[in-house]
């Protein structure tokens, strides 16, 4: 299977997406379809045996739209100069209009050479003239109306279009009518209704685009973090080129002031790089010759030559926008009921509005009255405001939670994170800063302990584990080289072993000495390591304890508020971590967490939280990606807390780029916060249609309450736009930072 993401032309409503995402999925070969109505793309998974993309953009076509090739970057599409002269050149002729064919009514003065009494064919011409012209104006609304109606996936443009072109034609009968002398078709023309449904049509989506654009700002951000040229070196002489120019393996130059433009290994110089864009380290972080750079980094105050490893579509930062645009096009549960509607509700409109206008003629209203409210019912019906009100407050949240670092891969997460009611912590590198440092050693042998360390470092830089961090920073800050390692084996959630000078080190937990059958005869002193807080090491040499080891930890500034932000909102909070009983439970205390479940394994970790779900538990996991990726993928939720730069490959559904728990208290409140919206919008564009569409019926006439096409396309521009700026609002959801 692959996936690709397609921009899409045409889509003006939730009909477009809807129909398109049906068509889509009908066909042989596609795996699976999702279209998104605001970012006007299509994530689709495809069998590439039997397709391949020039035929998925058949399809594309073959339902009525058209498909502007493979997704590349997230467009603003600022409203040029042109469009918004049209604009307002065509606000000037709706107020002409308005004035040539209602100003009489209003008692305003009016000219006698198209006076509707005394002149009604200039009359009649002057209003088929400034008609045509919005009609030229529409002419994509009426084009996409047809085609939609022919590839049978009608949408609002097709309401919009056989409501226009049947008011226009019905005026144009009427200016017939008065060229053959019949006067009395004067006050029964319906060009300005035709046109003026039309300029709100317009004005709607006018504000819809600037409204789109907005919600996709924070994401765009992200883009426009790289610079755009790069320096490069070749065969000694350097050369400036734009990104995608460079190559892997090119050797690209970093000076002061400048920005890291691909991701890549420094292999000259030294320099203080910000990366608090990516992993919201405030401080400078000092880079040396082996240090990974990342692409958009600002460098402060050195020279560097690094090599590019990852370059466009393989960089942090085009995984990250990659990431955030999936989960954009990813559907929550609760917009399916939204789709579901949407799918129905444009047929269900043509079907209502003609049923209407055949009882008005059969209970003799008339053929003027019967068209006038059959045009009212197509035009006032906004399946927009449908459906907007999911995917916009949706895609707001995702650059909400992407200018905020949290990437979230999936739009579900933003409905579900709300019903977490327990949250489960690893320890090490989440509820710390992971920067273990050795506290104590024990030393039983007679090897000296710059030794000792010497060796354990040595075996640990072969590993990733933290913990062996602590060795491996021992080496380099005491500037002692790395000894030669063989047959190198890591031992899951144990430790690992291996040899050198052909002696066989064993280094991990307490559990390891089971598995290579040693006897542990220094519990004691491991008790009173771990009651200072230490995490233990043993070292075992021919079947024998040589020493003990105590590395310490230092527990995040923010986890004790964070902890105690949950505990007040009833959020059950638990540590599960691989470490000792004793430290597990005093770094705990130290947090305000009660519940602490200790000397596990990474598979264990898993059934763990396995058992909290089928306690009916909402689960989320809290961990550092790696080592818990299979409690990650087990929980309702996983978070990965330590992402480092390869998002990608992270097995959680959510990425906190900036390792600060602030940031899961955030997500849940974005959650809360999204779904509200949701809910709203949901009832608005329900409220609305299920209050104007009877009124367009007539049913309300008794008691005096009617409105007519025109009165209709301002109700529907402003039902679109009520779901629009409640959408917005999520924007000024107020960012948490607890300490």
């Amino acid at each position: 299977m692959k996936k690709i993401i397609l921009s899409i032309d045409g889509m003006t409503c939730s009909a477009c997406s809807n129909g398109l995402e049906k068509y889509l999925n009908k066909q042989a070969g596609i795996n699976n379809a999702s279209v998104n109505l605001v970012m006007a793309n299509a994530t689709i998974e495809y069998d590439d045996k039997i397709l391949n993309q020039a035929k998925i953009e058949e399809f594309v076509k073959q339902a009525g739209f058209k498909s502007l090739g493979e997704f590349k970057e997230i467009k603003i599409e600022n409203k040029s100069r042109k469009e918004k002269i049209k604009f307002i050149i065509f606000t000037f002729l709706a107020i002409v209009l308005m004035y040539v064919s209602m100003g009489q009514m209003a008692g305003l003065p009016s000219l006698e050479i198209i006076d509707p009494h005394k002149n009604s064919l200039n009359y009649a011409a002057v209003l088929l003239i400034l008609t045509i012209a919005f009609m030229a104006y529409g002419f994509d609304i009426l084009k996409n109306g047809y085609k939609n109606l022919i590839h049978k996936t009608p949408n609002m443009d097709t309401l919009v279009g056989i409501g226009v072109i049947s008011s226009f034609l019905y005026s144009l009968f009427g200016m017939y009518m008065i060229i053959q002398g019949n006067h009395s078709y004067t006050m029964n023309l319906y060009f300005e209704s035709a046109a003026i449904v039309i300029y709100f049509i317009k004005l709607g989506r006018y504000i819809d685009g600037i409204s789109k654009d907005k919600t996709k700002e924070a994401i765009s951000k992200l883009v426009k973090i790289t610079p755009e040229t790069a320096v490069i070196k070749r065969d000694g002489i350097e050369k400036e080129v734009t990104l995608d120019e460079v190559q892997k393996g090119d050797i690209v130059i970093s000076k002061p002031g400048e920005k890291i433009a691909v991701d890549g290994e420094v292999i000259t110089g030294k320099a203080h790089l910000d990366e608090s864009f990516i992993t919201g380290e405030s401080k400078p972080v000092t880079k040396d010759v082996g240090d990974k750079v990342i692409a958009g980094s600002m460098n402060y105050d050195g020279y560097i030559e690094y090599r590019a490893e990852k370059i466009g579509k393989e960089s942090t930062i085009s995984e990250i926008v990659k990431l955030v645009v999936e989960a954009s096009n990813t559907k929550a549960p609760i917009a399916k009921v939204a789709d579901k509607v949407s799918g129905y509700f444009v047929p269900a409109v043509i079907i209502i509005a003609i049923l209407t206008f055949i009882v008005y003629l059969i209970g003799g209203s008339g053929f003027n009255e019967a068209l006038s409210t059959f045009v009212t019912i197509l035009v006032v019906a906004c399946p927009c405001s449908l459906g907007l009100a999911t995917p916009l407050a949706i895609v707001v949240s995702e650059g909400l939670c992407a200018s905020n670092n949290i990437l979230v891969k999936k739009s579900e997460i933003l409905e579900n994170a709300q019903k977490v009611n327990t949250i489960v912590f690893d320890k090490t590198g989440t509820l710390t800063y992971g920067k273990l440092k050795i506290s104590e050693v024990l030393n039983f042998s007679n090897i000296a302990d710059k030794e000792l360390l010497q060796l354990v470092g040595s075996i640990e830089s072969k590993a990733s584990h933290p913990i062996g961090n602590a060795f491996t920073d021992y080496l380099e800050e005491n500037k002692m080289k790395i000894l030669e390692v063989e047959n190198f084996e890591n031992v899951a959630g144990l430790g690992i072993v291996a040899n050198i000078e052909n002696e066989q080190y064993i280094i991990g937990n307490a559990k390891i000495l089971d598995k290579y059958n040693i006897e542990n005869t220094h519990i004691e002193e491991e008790r009173k390591l771990a009651e200072k807080g230490n995490s233990i090491v043993y070292i075992a040499k021919a079947n024998e304890i040589i020493a003990i080891v105590g590395v310490n930890d230092i527990v995040r500034e923010d986890a004790k508020s964070v902890i105690d932000y949950f505990n007040k909102h009833q959020i059950e909070t638990i540590m599960l971590t691989g470490d000792n009983k004793e430290t597990a439970e005093k770094i705990a205390k130290e947090i305000g967490i009660t519940k602490v479940i200790s000397n596990v394994l990474p598979s264990e970790k898993a059934n763990v939280v396995k058992k909290l779900k089928a306690e009916n538990k909402f689960v989320m996991m809290c961990g550092d990606g790696i080592n818990d990726s299979p409690a990650l993928a087990s929980s309702d939720i996983g978070v990965s807390v330590n992402s480092g730069t390869d998002i990608a490959m992270d097995s959680s559904e959510v990425i906190l780029t900036r390792n600060n728990l602030n940031s899961i208290v955030n997500l849940i409140n974005i959650s809360k916060k999204t779904i509200r919206n949701i809910k709203q919008n949901l009832f608005w564009a329900f409220f609305y249609n299920c209050l104007m569409i009877p009124i367009a019926m007539g049913i309300l006439k008794p008691i005096q309450i009617s409105i007519n096409p025109m009165i209709a396309s301002i109700a529907m521009v402003f039902s679109s736009i009520t779901v629009i700026l409640n959408a917005s609002r999520l924007r000024n959801v107020k960012i948490v930072n607890l300490k």
